[in-house]
């Protein structure tokens, strides 16, 4: 094997590790925390919409 293809290697890890580190600080960022709250809830609301009705009833304050 060429020695380029471990430096090829070692730039892509990087930029993977790059990538993995900036999503971890977006999904901890303040501004996303009030929909994760009411996504992290979901589960335990005991509403159930009619089968008839396709799209989700939605709240105007859960919009971000």
């Amino acid at each position: 094997m060429s020695p380029v293809w471990g430096h090829v290697a070692g730039v892509m890890i990087v930029l993977m590790m790059l990538t993995f580190i900036g999503i971890w600080i977006w999904a901890w960022l303040p501004y996303h925390k009030r929909a994760f709250n009411r996504l992290s809830r979901l589960p335990m609301e005991d509403d159930v919409l009619p089968t008839d009705h396709p799209i989700p009833v939605t709240r105007p304050e859960d919009r971000a």
